[in-house]
């Protein structure tokens, strides 16, 4: 059989091949059932049963405690920078850190709800550092405070979630986790709620994950609809209007595949993080070693999920690209709004794959010397 290209795409992103197998054969006619699971009612017994497993295995995978529920909604990350500041802010001060281009649309967004402090920024170093959390200008009783924990585009991440406490804040803390959901361990003391579009980790495009603490349930503004009010999707376990029904069932399947991972002693999550530093490590320690290409992010903040790296002669950028996508090496253009190249190293992606893209990088660089 011939293997399937290594697509580096930052999302929609790479699935794991045994999930798309298994959704491939499952098509027509799900466990006997006569239907598919995009043919059945949301409200009938056979998609209760995979959406309740769903939502098991997802709080087994990322030990989310009874005290935070879990929603699944739609409307991606995007919609989430709006439906947050609806449901949280209660009309006060919503202090932003922005470090890229995900958490400056956070920013931006939550303005048209709320009042907004941007409580520290990266942009005068090109968002290629973590503003330090000490120096974080935070807001005194602030709704809480908003993070994106891994900046998909410039690739930074951040490897230890802020403590507010520790910080002198009772905030709670709002982390949008879309690009490295699933790859680590999730500290649950210190979030109040994290959201995530499915795309990049758990599956296809549609399903937006969200993990709220109980408490902040119930504060929506008036002008929250009622499909975006959490009080509303959670009193109805996510059923309030028909969910993505085959986005739920393929993160589903996703779900079972994590589960399933094993390195060394580690299974589940802690056998995907194993996994994901020796990826990011491979090639990070190799664009360093090269004269050839540069990345240009801090060190101690490297995204192990998306990273961007330049040809130092960006004129060769096209022939680069060519020659990749000959060898079955996809979607390594960078985003549009930084350039260059951006290699998305996402669960579902293999070790070989990235040892592949080293080898051609390797490869192409002596070919131009």
């Amino acid at each position: 059989m011939t293997p399937r290209p290594y697509n580096f795409s930052a999302g929609p992103a790479a699935m794991p091949e045994e999930v798309l197998r298994q959704a491939a054969a499952e098509m027509l006619d799900w466990h006997g059932c006569g239907m598919g699971v995009m043919e059945m009612s949301h409200r009938g017994k056979e998609f209760m049963s995979i959406v309740t497993q769903a939502e098991s295995d997802l709080r087994g995978l990322l030990a989310v405690p009874e005290s935070h529920r879990i929603l699944f909604m739609q409307g991606g990350g995007l919609a989430e920078n709006a439906i947050v500041p609806m449901n949280l802010s209660r009309g006060g001060t919503v202090d932003v850190v922005v470090t890229g281009g995900w958490s400056q649309k956070s920013a931006r967004e939550a303005r048209k709800y709320a009042p907004v402090n941007v409580a520290a920024s990266n942009e005068a170093d090109g968002h290629t550092t973590l503003p330090a959390p000490g120096a974080w200008q935070l807001t005194a009783g602030a709704s809480y405070v908003h993070i994106c924990s891994n900046e998909t585009i410039h690739g930074i991440e951040f490897h230890e979630l802020p403590d507010l406490k520790a910080l002198g804040s009772d905030a709670p803390l709002v982390i949008d986790f879309s690009s490295h959901v699933a790859s680590r361990p999730v500290d649950w003391s210190r979030v109040g709620l994290a959201f995530g579009g499915a795309q990049k980790n758990l599956g296809p495009a549609g399903v937006t994950l969200v993990v709220v603490r109980e408490d902040l349930i119930g504060h929506a503004l008036p002008i929250c609809p009622s499909a975006f009010d959490y009080r509303t999707v959670a009193d109805n376990a996510s059923m309030y209007n028909t969910p993505p029904t085959y986005g739920i069932y393929m993160a589903g399947l996703t779900f079972q595949w994590l589960k399933r991972q094993r390195e060394g002693a580690l299974t589940g999550i802690p056998a995907m993080e194993a996994r994901n530093i020796a990826k990011a490590g491979l090639l990070y320690d190799f664009i360093d070693a090269s004269s050839f290409y540069v990345n240009r992010v801090a060190r101690d903040c490297r995204s192990r999920m998306n990273v961007p790296f330049f040809l130092r002669d960006e004129s060769r950028n096209e022939a680069f690209l060519a020659g990749a996508r000959d060898r079955g090496l996809l979607q390594l253009k960078g985003h549009k709004s930084v350039g260059g190249m951006r290699a998305s190293l996402y669960n579902a992606m293999p070790l070989a794959g990235v040892q592949a893209l080293v080898d051609y990088m390797r490869e192409f660089e002596k070919t131009q010397a």
